[in-house]
C-alpha cells in the first residue's frame, strides 16, 4: 500500500472510531441510561470501584477542578454531596446531551458547562488546579488529550486519569473471546430469522486502551510527572460469569476499598488509575 492510501486508510479508520464514540452518547436516552447502567446494572461495581478509586485521590486537593468527559455528572454530583465547597466545577463533554444532564443534575450549583473535546478543549492555559479524564481516554487520541491536560492544568496542578486495563484477564477475554462470539452469533441469528431486537451483539465502541507503563511514558512526554497507580474493579471472573456473580454478591458496596490493588491483585483490575502533577 502506498503512503497516500496509508493515510486515507488510517483516516477512515479514524473516523469510524470516532463515529462509533459519538453515536453512544448522542442523545438524552444515552445520558440517562448511562446514570441507570451506573447505579444498578452488570457494570454497576465497575463504576463503584472507579469512582472510589477517583475520590481517594481527590482527597487532599481543592480549588478549580476540570471534569473532562463528565457524561451525565455522575463525579460532579458526588463531589457536590460529599465536598460542598471545596471545588470551583467546570464540568464539559462532546456530548450536547451529557451537558444538558449535568445541568439538570447540578447546575444550580454554580458548576460551569462546557462543550467540547478533550484533544482541543475551549479554555486558557493554565486553568486548573484539578484535571480529572474519568473514562475517557480510551475513546480519545491519547497523546494529544494528555497535552491538552496539561496544557489547561497550573503548574504543579494534579492530573486524575483513568483507562481501561487492556492486560487484565477480564479485558483479554472480554474483548478478544466474548464479544467477538457474541457479535458472531448475533451474524448467524440474522442468517436464520432471529428479529433484531432479540439478536446478540456488542456495538462498536471506538474503545482503544493502552497499559499503565506506556500511559506513565505518555503523561511524562506531555509535561506530568506520575506518582501514584492503582488498579480498581479488580476481579477473578470472567464475563459473562461476572455478572451472574454480582447480582448476589453486593460486599463491595459496604467495603470499595476491597475492590482496588497497588499490590499483588493488581493484575486482576480491570481499570487503572494514575495521578501526576504537571512539571513544565
Amino acid at each position: 500500500m502506498t503512503l497516500p492510501n496509508r493515510r486515507r486508510a488510517a483516516k477512515q479508520a479514524t473516523d469510524r472510531r470516532d463515529d462509533a464514540v459519538r453515536a453512544q452518547y448522542a442523545d438524552a436516552s444515552a445520558a440517562s441510561g448511562y446514570v441507570a447502567a451506573h447505579d444498578s446494572g452488570p457494570s454497576t461495581r465497575y463504576f463503584f470501584s472507579r469512582l472510589h478509586a477517583v475520590d481517594q485521590a481527590l482527597a487532599p486537593t481543592s480549588g478549580d477542578l476540570l471534569d473532562i468527559g463528565c457524561g451525565p455528572g455522575i463525579l460532579i454530583g458526588h463531589l457536590l454531596d460529599r465536598r460542598p465547597g471545596d471545588f470551583r466545577i467546570t464540568a464539559c463533554d462532546r456530548s450536547p446531551a451529557m451537558i444538558d444532564a449535568v445541568a439538570q443534575r447540578a447546575g444550580h450549583a454554580g458548576v460551569r458547562l462546557s462543550v467540547g473535546r478533550i484533544e482541543d478543549m475551549p479554555f486558557p492555559d493554565d486553568s486548573f488546579d484539578v484535571v480529572v479524564a474519568m473514562g475517557v481516554l480510551e475513546y480519545a487520541d491519547v497523546g494529544q488529550a494528555l497535552r491538552e491536560l496539561a496544557r489547561v492544568s497550573r503548574p504543579s496542578g494534579l492530573a486524575v486519569v483513568t483507562m481501561l486495563n487492556p492486560l487484565s484477564p477480564y479485558r483479554a477475554f472480554e474483548w478478544g473471546v466474548y464479544w467477538p462470539a457474541l457479535r458472531l452469533l448475533g451474524r448467524i441469528e440474522r442468517l436464520i430469522g432471529v428479529k433484531p431486537e432479540k439478536r446478540h451483539g456488542v456495538p462498536r465502541s471506538g474503545i482503544r486502551a493502552v497499559s499503565a507503563p506506556r500511559l506513565r511514558r505518555m503523561m511524562r512526554e506531555a509535561g506530568f510527572e506520575p506518582a501514584d497507580l492503582v488498579y480498581y474493579d479488580v476481579t477473578p471472573f470472567l464475563p459473562p460469569l461476572d455478572k451472574i456473580i454480582r447480582r448476589w454478591r453486593q460486599g463491595w458496596r459496604d467495603r470499595p476499598e476491597r475492590t482496588v490493588s497497588r499490590g499483588a491483585q493488581r493484575w486482576l483490575g480491570t481499570g487503572y488509575l494514575i495521578t501526576a502533577r504537571r512539571t513544565r
